[in-house]
């Protein structure tokens, strides 16, 4: 089997645990660059891997035949784009950021480049896909995260929402993919994702609720379209390093990257 090589952008809450997980060893796959803000809290991360990768800036990631974003949503572009130039394989975590820059997808075209897109926190991303070479009525999502799990969001701050002193469950959000994206860009990837899948993000409608009795992140999908009518329901742990993003991410980002090299894969 040839080996395809995989860089990662930034070393959070998903990328030090992607970036452990192909150095215990992925067959087919080989780690051998990271980008960090902190490079030097990076180094310190990575000494005890058994083989260090080396540590590069944004555009550096695009040496690699596949560039993992796992970084701030406001560094997307730094990453991206020169992997798409270049012709790589681009897996965006932060896939609200993709939104905004569908001329990305058009560069791809252009260039040979391919973005795939992890299911990460959602489930049934198979089914939507499916549900949508057909004719849909209607695509929704229900999220429900503890108030802590959406602190930052740029929309609490334009709306004066201070999430903290929520005490009982609050809808703070209603409205399209495309303006949950842009608001809550460290929450509701899962939208952005749902959308892509489905019919488009301003046809795909989300509410997000602060929910003091949950504690974990909660997504209900419901689809009505010709072929199915279908519920969806996922809860995620949150990691510990950061609330924002489940458990669950990380190990789709690395059940997308064995699917690429893996001489059997299951869904579509």
């Amino acid at each position: 089997m040839s080996v395809k090589t995989v860089a990662i952008g930034g070393l959070g809450a998903i990328g030090l645990k992607l970036a452990r997980a192909l150095d215990v060893g992925v067959d087919g796959l080989r780690l051998i660059a990271i980008a960090a803000r902190d490079q030097e809290k990076a180094a310190a991360s990575l000494a005890d891997f058994q083989n260090p990768p080396r540590l590069t800036n944004p555009s550096g990631l695009a040496a690699a035949d596949i560039v993992v974003e796992a970084a701030p949503a406001a560094i997307f572009a730094q990453i991206a784009e020169p992997a798409i130039s270049m012709g790589r394989i681009f897996i965006p975590c932060s896939v609200g950021a993709l939104l905004p820059r569908m001329e990305l997808v058009e560069a791809a075209q252009k260039t040979g480049a391919r973005i795939i897109v992890p299911t990460g926190a959602l489930l049934g991303l198979d089914a939507v896909r499916a549900a949508a070479e057909g004719v849909v009525d209607s695509i929704t999502m229900e999220t429900r995260k503890p108030p802590a799990g959406l602190v930052g969001a740029p929309y609490l701050a334009q709306h004066g929402i201070d999430v903290l002193a929520i005490t009982t469950p609050t809808c703070i959000f209603e409205g399209t993919a495309w303006d949950a994206a842009a608001g809550f860009p460290a929450n509701v990837n899962v939208a952005a994702a749902l959308a892509l899948a489905g019919i488009g993000p301003l046809r795909t409608r989300v509410e997000i609720w602060a929910d003091p009795n949950v504690d974990r992140n909660i997504h209900t999908i419901r689809v009505e379209a010709e072929a199915a009518r279908f519920t969806l329901r996922i809860e995620n742990v949150p990691s510990e390093e950061n609330p924002r993003t489940g458990k669950i991410t990380v190990l789709s980002v690395l059940a997308c990257l064995r699917g690429l090299v893996s001489t059997l894969k299951v869904g579509s």
